[in-house]
C-alpha cells in the first residue's frame, strides 16, 4: 500500500478546537495543522488534553462546532481509512490477558495479508510468535499490541504513550521504524509522550500542549530559538544530554508551577483537604459523559 497525497495537503488540519463533558473545557481553541510526512510530539503534563486530542483525531470521540481533518476528511462525517490510534487502555483488556498464542492474534488481525511487513515488525520489536498473552510480561504485551495495530500499512498514526513499557533498545529500534514509515510512505505521526531521551533527530514537530491549547509548534528547522539556545548551552557546558529533552523538562517545570500558583487560589475540597481543580470536575464528568464501552482491538 503507498499512500497517495493528491487529495489533500494536510495531513492533520484542526483548527479552534473544543472539547468538554458538559462541565469546563479540556480542550480550549486547541489548532494544529500536519503536513504529509511529518513525525510530531505532543509535550505536556498529565491534564494538559493530549490524549483527548488524540482520540478525537481518531474519531473516536465527538465534537461540534470546529474543524477536525483528518488526511483531507473530516473526522467524523466522513471518517477517512487510514488512521491508526493506539494507546495504553488495550494491555489491560482481559482478552489479551489470556491463553491465547500471538501467532492466532496477529492470524485474526489478517497477518497473512502482508507477510513481509509482519516479519519486519516482528523483528523490530522482537516479538515472538509463540508467546502466550497469559504467560507474558506488561513489556511484552506492549510490543505485542504495537505489532498487531501497526500490521496494516497506516496513513495517520495516533501513539499516546505506548513506548512507556518498552526497553531502550526496542524503543529506539521501533522509532527508527516509524521514522522510516514517514520518509518512504509519506505516512504521519502524532505522539504524546513523557519520555524525550532518544528523540532530538526524530520528530519533525514539537507542540507544547498546555491546558487543553496548542500554545507553541516548532519545526525542528533551526527556527527553533528555544532548541538552538538550549544546544548552545549544552555546547558551552560540554553536555551530553539532549537538548530537546532538556527544553522539554523545563517547558513541563513551568507548566507544573503555573499549576501550583493556579492552586494556591483554589477552594480546599472539605472532604479530602486537598485543592479542588477543574480536572476533579472533570473526572465527574466523565462518569457521567464520557464513553461507556470502548473498543480497544478498534
Amino acid at each position: 500500500m503507498s499512500t497517495q497525497h493528491s487529495n489533500y495537503d494536510l495531513a492533520v488540519d484542526v483548527d479552534k478546537l473544543n472539547f468538554d463533558y458538559g462541565g469546563p473545557l479540556i480542550l480550549n481553541n486547541l489548532s494544529l495543522a500536519l503536513a504529509p510526512g511529518s513525525r510530531c510530539i505532543l509535550v505536556g503534563a498529565n491534564g494538559a488534553g493530549k490524549t483527548t486530542c488524540l482520540r478525537i483525531l481518531g474519531g473516536k470521540r465527538m465534537v461540534s462546532g470546529s474543524r477536525v481533518n483528518v488526511l483531507g476528511k473530516n473526522v467524523f462525517q466522513d471518517a477517512p481509512k487510514g488512521v491508526t490510534y493506539l494507546g495504553t487502555e488495550w494491555a489491560n483488556n482481559p482478552v489479551v490477558r489470556s491463553d491465547l498464542s500471538v501467532e492466532y492474534l496477529l492470524y485474526s488481525m489478517g497477518s497473512k495479508r502482508w507477510p513481509e511487513r509482519t516479519q519486519r515488525l516482528l523483528q523490530v520489536l522482537d516479538v515472538d510468535t509463540k508467546w502466550h498473552m497469559h504467560q507474558v510480561s506488561d513489556g511484552q504485551r506492549r510490543r505485542v499490541q504495537l505489532v498487531m495495530g501497526l500490521l496494516q500499512p497506516w496513513d495517520l498514526l495516533l501513539l499516546d504513550e505506548v513506548t512507556v513499557d518498552l526497553d531502550v533498545l526496542v524503543r529506539a529500534d521501533f522509532l527508527a521504524f516509524l521514522k522510516q514509515e514517514t520518509e518512504t510512505r509519506g505516512a504521519t505521526i502524532v505522539y504524546a509522550t513523557h519520555i524525550f531521551d532518544g528523540l532530538g533527530q526524530w520528530p519533525t514537530h514539537v507542540a507544547h500542549v498546555t491546558e487543553g491549547t496548542i500554545t507553541e509548534l516548532h519545526t525542528m528547522d533551526g527556527r527553533f530559538e528555544e532548541l538552538e539556545k538550549a544546544k548552545e548551552d549544552n555546547r558551552r557546558r560540554h553536555s551530553l544530554d539532549s537538548p530537546l529533552m532538556e527544553l522539554c523538562y523545563e517547558w513541563l517545570r513551568r507548566d507544573r508551577e503555573r499549576t501550583r500558583l493556579s492552586d494556591k487560589a483554589t477552594p480546599i475540597d472539605p472532604e479530602t483537604g486537598l485543592p479542588h481543580t477543574k480536572w476533579d470536575d472533570l473526572g465527574a464528568d466523565m462518569k457521567t459523559y464520557g464513553d461507556k464501552y470502548y473498543n480497544y482491538w478498534k
